[in-house]
């Protein structure tokens, strides 16, 4: 199956993975995509339409997927009852590593197929007979943060074909090959199910009576400050949106389940120099584990931190930094990168 140029391509519709499909199809590949029906918002069904009207037009074989239950289940549930327990959820990722690649390493064994590949701005490298996911040529639109928990079974099965090139030079591949709907197509922003604001989302998915209520704004000593809507609507690091006017810059430093409260402090206030991380997975210990020192990124873009890592007895990752680090999460991902930004592994936050 490895030597058979065939491949599973993850197609939503977009640019990326319209692109990817062209660039299998250029390097020899034959392709046949599939559309997974995740999440739609009322009747919006406009993607799977694009995916196969491109398919039909690259003369790919195309199928799509229902997996609407599955990811309520599994993605939206979590996302929802992350904020109830006052923590802040990370779904792309736990998508990605454990819903998304997952259903295409099925789907393919099902159709006998060994290769499998999406749009995303990653590349895969081979370094002592360990597969890493590495940076894109595109610094912007690198998605390596969001891979961390796949497994070598995964890895070594994945095509990349979007890691070498830029968005800009996607656009301009498929309108040079006359795909300009192609081409010219939106990025898309944010949680699919919820692009802009999670708090109207979940008081569409939550019944009222689930949901805490008004409670209270408390400084670090316990000090009533003012009134908030109810702790699952506010998450570290917050600044904007409070709703409450201080004589000076406030941000959430913890939510506080049990008693409906949220604590604001001045930023010097958010720094941390340990954190602790649960459900983990590592390309290889001994490259993380009692390393001099790692790169530890907690927020997609712009954002890295050295740091030395070690397990507990209890089986957890303790992350001490060499810097202070603010806004740090419950229920984030951390990602570990070595400094050639090898992907080395993660976790969720604890």
């Amino acid at each position: 199956m490895k030597s058979d140029k065939r491949v599973l391509l993850g197609m939503s519709g977009g640019t990326d993975s319209s692109v990817a499909a062209m660039r299998l199809q250029e390097a020899g590949y034959e392709v046949t995509g599939v559309t997974f029906r995740f999440y739609e918002a009322g009747d919006e069904t406009g993607y799977l339409e694009d995916a196969r009207a491109l398919a039909l037009k690259l003369g790919m074989k195309h199928i799509t997927y229902d997996a609407r239950e599955l990811f309520r289940s599994r993605i939206i549930r979590y996302f929802v009852e992350e904020y109830l327990r006052g923590r802040t959820p990370v779904p792309c990722t736990v998508c990605n590593n454990e819903l998304k690649w997952a259903l295409l390493a099925k789907i393919a064994d099902e159709k006998g197929i060994y290769w499998i590949s999406t749009g995303h701005y990653v590349r895969k490298v081979l370094s002592g007979g360990k597969y890493y996911i590495a940076p894109a040529a595109d610094k912007d639109k690198d998605q390596t943060f969001f891979l961390w928990g796949l497994k070598q079974d995964i890895l070594q099965r994945m095509l990349l074909p979007m890691g070498d090139i830029t968005k800009n030079e996607a656009r301009s591949y498929a309108a040079e090959r006359g795909f300009g709907q192609v081409a010219a197509k939106k990025d898309s922003i944010g949680v699919c199910f919820c692009p802009l604001d999670y708090r109207s989302f979940l008081k569409r998915e939550v019944p009222e009576t689930l949901l805490p209520g008004k409670g209270r704004f408390v400084d670090e000593k316990g000090d009533f400050l003012g009134w908030h809507e109810g702790y699952p609507f506010y998450t570290v690091g917050q600044r904007r949106g409070l709703g409450i006017h201080l004589n000076k810059a406030v941000f959430v430093k913890e939510t506080r389940v049990e008693s409906n409260e949220v604590v604001l402090a001045p930023l010097s206030s958010l720094y941390k120099q340990e954190m602790w991380l649960g459900e983990w997975n590592l390309v290889e210990n001994s490259r993380v584990l009692g390393a001099n020192e790692v790169i530890v990124k907690i927020r997609y873009r712009k954002q890295a931190n050295r740091c030395r890592v070690t397990l507990t007895v209890e089986g957890l990752l303790r992350v001490r930094l060499i810097e202070p680090l603010e806004s740090i999460a419950p229920g984030q991902a951390a990602a570990f990168y070595d400094k050639d930004g090898y992907l080395l592994g993660g976790g969720i936050i604890l």
